[in-house]
């Protein structure tokens, strides 16, 4: 695997985004990425449309809050810096325990898909640990995928269905094509974020994952991080690189 089929999600990042936005992104580039995963974009979409070309960076995707902000707003955004999906990071937790309201939350991300793919986008759905609920033997993540209109994508955090008590590779063969990327981190497998690890030094079986899901894009990730975050992503671009194409 080359780095440059990596992405890395810029939350990653967020405190050095903060403080010098161009001297984030030049050490983003310098690790060997060559494409980021946006979020928190829509204030910043002109120095992002600027920027990222400069250093050489694509966004393919982006984290917004699309049932919260204008959505028409966030596509405009998106459409201006290039990202082709837009993804919602997260849904309050209470939403993922009753199958109605499951069902609620996928009719109204699906009735996104027709305005979306009018800016040329797509829409998708990232999880956390609270959507494995089970509904009758099927995960309310699931219970949700199905419900969604078929344009809808998934990016799965195969680290929070890790914590959610769920196998990332037997979820991934049970949804198929509908996840188009991943987020890949490691760690316990706990909700303990400041214990999340490089790739290939926690408990995930990062190889399994990769291979289940070969066509996904690989989007590396921490939610926190002990040591110096760029090390940390660094070294997680090593291990995927140097490990060869069987991850």
């Amino acid at each position: 695997m080359s780095s440059e089929a990596l992405s890395v999600q810029l939350y990653s990042v967020r405190e050095a985004l903060g403080t010098d936005l161009r001297s984030a992104l030049e050490r983003i580039a310098d690790i060997g990425f060559r494409q980021v995963e946006l979020f928190g974009f829509t204030g910043r979409a002109e120095e992002y449309a600027s920027l990222l070309p400069q250093l050489g960076l694509t966004a393919p995707t982006a984290h917004a809050d699309l049932l919260g902000e204008d959505s028409s707003s966030v596509f405009a955004a998106a459409r201006r810096i290039g990202v082709g999906t837009v993804i919602l990071p997260f849904v309050d937790p209470e939403r993922w325990n009753e199958r109605a309201d499951v069902e609620a939350l996928a009719d109204a991300l699906s009735a996104l898909a027709g305005p979306a793919a009018d800016a040329g986008l797509k829409v998708g759905y990232h999880n956390h640990w609270f959507e494995f609920a089970d509904f009758g033997g099927a995960t309310a993540l699931e219970v949700f995928a199905d419900r969604l209109d078929p344009a809808v994508v998934l990016e799965l955090d195969t680290y929070w269905t890790a914590v959610g008590g769920v196998d990332p590779v037997a979820l991934l063969g049970r949804l198929g094509g509908r996840v188009r990327a991943l987020h890949i981190k490691d760690g316990p497998a706990t909700r303990d974020t400041t214990q999340q690890q490089p790739a290939g030094q926690g408990t995930l079986d990062v190889p399994a994952i990769l291979a289940a899901a070969p066509d996904a894009l690989r989007v590396v990730e921490f939610d926190d991080y002990a040591g110096d975050v760029f090390d940390g992503l660094r070294a997680s671009v090593d291990y995927l690189v140097n490990k060869g194409e069987a991850l």
